[in-house]
């Protein structure tokens, strides 16, 4: 079973529709918003590499969903053991959005029990929301059936944002703070730095705290010394 967390703590705050930077993605933002505040709205799969919102829209949606009343589970499966196990303990929630599917490829008894799951959340009315990196026929499952189940369902495909839009999000992500990047140190963050915006916003918070600690200016000397005294601690 899945460990309940207060709300606070399963859906961060930077994690919802209004921290996410649509860009090409609008239609596909859409989709997830109707499916999370509207019953019998079409079940949705969304499939795009590392880094293009996956897992932040999945926990947008379980937030909004839990704000209209439903009973909310996400699943990060990637993250979890047991896969079984973890997938027949959810059944009930009315609103369901299972992440990186394609750690469960291969996994007979786990492939089953979310053909089993999707079947009964069907039969229920309830809603199901499907994240994975590929297609569902490129997910390797090895069970047809729930292929074709996965197939059924709307899909959508995201797209990462581009260096300029990531450059825009980390930069509006900073002022909301009261931190001012210039171009100096968003060039040098985009050169030496993951370029993933997960990773870059979570730098964010982790500088938000260091300069006020030590009531600096982020600026790229300042980040070098972060940087560093972070890999040596």
């Amino acid at each position: 079973m899945i460990p309940q967390l207060p709300l606070a703590l399963r859906w961060p705050r930077r994690q919802r529709f209004e921290h996410f930077h649509a860009g090409a993605n609008a239609a596909t933002v859409a989709s997830v918003q109707m499916l999370a505040s509207t019953p019998g709205a079409p079940w949705l799969y969304i499939s795009g590499p590392l880094g293009s919102g996956r897992s932040h829209l999945l926990m947008a949606a379980c937030q909004a969903a839990s704000e209209a009343g439903r009973t909310v589970q996400y699943l990060p499966l990637a993250g979890l053991r047991d896969h079984a196990t973890v997938i027949r303990g959810v059944a009930g929630s009315q609103f369901l959005a299972l992440d990186d599917l394609g750690a469960i490829a291969g996994d007979r008894e786990a492939e089953h029990a979310l053909f089993d799951l999707y079947n009964q959340s069907r039969a229920d009315g309830f809603a199901m929301l499907f994240a994975a990196d590929a297609v569902p026929t490129q997910l390797g499952l090895g069970l047809p059936d729930l292929r074709s189940r996965l197939g059924a369902c709307e899909q959508a495909v995201l797209k990462p944002l581009d260096n300029a839009e990531r450059r825009e999000v980390l930069r509006s992500q900073a002022a909301a703070r009261g931190i001012e990047l210039d171009d100096m140190v968003l060039d040098w963050l985009f050169n030496r730095y993951a370029r993933d915006l997960g990773a870059l916003l979570d730098l964010l918070d982790r500088l938000d705290k260091a300069s006020l600690a030590a009531q600096r200016r982020v600026t790229v000397p300042f980040l070098r010394t972060f940087l560093k005294e972070s890999d040596e601690g």
